[in-house]
Order: structure tokens, then C-alpha cells, then sequence
């Protein structure tokens, strides 16, 4: 593969009623489980962006792709976790570091549910099942909104409390709600991390600079044939690269 598709997950638990705002980031377990079946038996293995950068940097090829979850969502432990374990694969979840063991409140005002999100006794369960913990700043702030300070202190800080609270190293960043200007994938790669992901659609090249990692949105209604679509073909490249 010379393409390496970034999958991005929200939540994975049973989807809220019909009506609810942003009730397609919320995939079901049995179609979670089904999409990691179906990669699974065409011999494609799921790995964490630490797993991903020897791939990224062409040290690696292979059949892989990134498995990316943001928001740290309880119910990734509890449903995406163990699937995940069973199979061998790696994924990687961006925690708000001052919202453990708290809820999505940055939410509340689109009128999304308020959904638990790990602890960190649930975050060393979640590493101990071989998953790993990324940065998603400190507060789940649009950094395009911030002053270079405040954008500072959401990226840099983030990263070090984690790695307080967690005692493990934390190499990998995911931008809120995927926006951000050049000035804060300097400031990423400043702060120490090894890559960062954004919401630009389409498969991650090794030309691709890591701080600025394109993905590939799993929700609701996506299929797992259509997983496939997305992982295999340029589906999601001609979306998300005008040149291609």
C-alpha cells in the first residue's frame, strides 16, 4: 500500500434516536465490529499512529490502517476496545486532558446528548488493552478562534498533563473539530508530537507532512462494504485533494 488511510471514529455505543444533533458520529458496536471483521480477513491490520509512522516514513509497507478515536468516549472502552484487543489491532484515542473522567460539554450547546468520557482508570485499561492516548488540547478548543498564547498553552499543555496523569509519553495530536492554521501545526511540532491529524478527507501519503494528516470519517451510516470503498480506492482522495 502506498496510501494509508487514517480511519476517524467518534463514539462507538448504540446510536441515539432519530432527530438528535450529530447522532451519525455515534457507530454502532455490531457495526464497528463488522468493519474491523471485514479488514481483518482481507489481511488488513488495524494500528495506532505510533504503529502507523514507520509506514508514514517509508521504514515499513504493508496492509495497515490508522484507527483513530476523538474525544476519549467511555464507550470505546467498553465496545470498540475489546474487538480491537481480540484482533490485534492498535488504535489510538485523542483525550481532552482536562476532561477526564467529565462529559462532552462542548457540545451541549448544539443539543448533543452529554456522554461520559474516560477516567483514568479507564485510560490504563484502555492502554492496557493495547490502545494508545493522544492529545486533543487541554479544553477542546477551536484553536483558529485563540489568541497564539491561549493556542499555546491548549496544545503544549495538553501534552504534558497527559503525560503526568498517565505516566506514558504522548506523541500524537488531533486538531478540534479538524480546524487549525500553519501556525498551530508549528506549534505541535514544537510542543514534541510526532504527527497530527486533521478532518481533510482522503488517505495518508508518505508525502503528506505529519502534522497535517488527512482521515477517513467512519459514521453512522457508513457500511462496512463501503469501509472498504473508502480504505481500498481513491473515494476519499478525489473528495479531499482537488489535484487528485
Amino acid at each position: 500500500m502506498d496510501h494509508y488511510p487514517i480511519l476517524m471514529y467518534h463514539q462507538i455505543d448504540h446510536p441515539p434516536v432519530r432527530g438528535t444533533p450529530m447522532r451519525g458520529m455515534v457507530v454502532s458496536p455490531q457495526a464497528f465490529e463488522r468493519q474491523m471483521l471485514a479488514l481483518h480477513r482481507l489481511g488488513v491490520r488495524g494500528v495506532s499512529l505510533s504503529g502507523l509512522m514507520p509506514y508514514l516514513r517509508g521504514e515499513k509497507s504493508g496492509r495497515v490502517v490508522g484507527i483513530t478515536f476523538d474525544d476519549g468516549y467511555r464507550n470505546n472502552l467498553q465496545h470498540a476496545a475489546p474487538v480491537l484487543q481480540r484482533l490485534g489491532f492498535g488504535s489510538t484515542c485523542y483525550v481532552v486532558s482536562r476532561a477526564i473522567g467529565q462529559t462532552n460539554a462542548w457540545d451541549a450547546a448544539l443539543g448533543v446528548p452529554s456522554v461520559n468520557l474516560m477516567d483514568e482508570a479507564d485510560l490504563q485499561a484502555w492502554m492496557q488493552a493495547g490502545q494508545e492516548v493522544g492529545s486533543h488540547t487541554a479544553n477542546h478548543r477551536d484553536l483558529t478562534t485563540l489568541d497564539e498564547r491561549e493556542a499555546q498553552v491548549q496544545i503544549a499543555d495538553s501534552k504534558r498533563e497527559l503525560e503526568s496523569r498517565l505516566n506514558v509519553p504522548v506523541h500524537h495530536f488531533c486538531y478540534p473539530y479538524g480546524r487549525y492554521r500553519p501556525e498551530h501545526a508549528r506549534m505541535a511540532q514544537a510542543a514534541g508530537y510526532h504527527s497530527a491529524t486533521t478532518t481533510q478527507r482522503g488517505r495518508a501519503l508518505r508525502s503528506d507532512g505529519m502534522l497535517e494528516l488527512p482521515r477517513v470519517l467512519v459514521a453512522q451510516s457508513t457500511p462496512w462494504w463501503q469501509l472498504l470503498v473508502k480504505v481500498f480506492t481513491r473515494y476519499e482522495d478525489r473528495r479531499g485533494r482537488p489535484s487528485a
